[in-house]
């Protein structure tokens, strides 16, 4: 299966299976991006926040191959929209 497959299938098919895992995605962003905007003192948006976790996948990918890194990221279009 290739990589766009599979990353419409985690936000698709199994998104279900994964809000039941970790609350929905939406709403644990903005949680985050609550916490981080405390912890920095700075105002960071939930959009912010995915950002920097695909900036955080990408760093590791040009350090070494995880098809994962690539995986979430190509699933990103779908996530953050603006």
């Amino acid at each position: 299966m290739n990589i766009l497959k599979k990353a419409d299938e985690i936000i698709n098919a199994r998104g279900e299976e994964k809000e039941r895992m970790y609350g929905p995605m939406l709403e644990t962003m903005q949680r985050s991006a609550d916490l981080a905007s405390s912890m920095c003192g700075k105002e960071i948006t939930s959009r912010d926040m995915h950002l920097c976790m695909v900036a955080m996948k990408l760093a590791r990918e040009a350090y070494n191959y995880k098809e994962d890194n690539l995986l979430e990221e190509s699933s990103s279009p779908k996530i953050v929209k603006k």
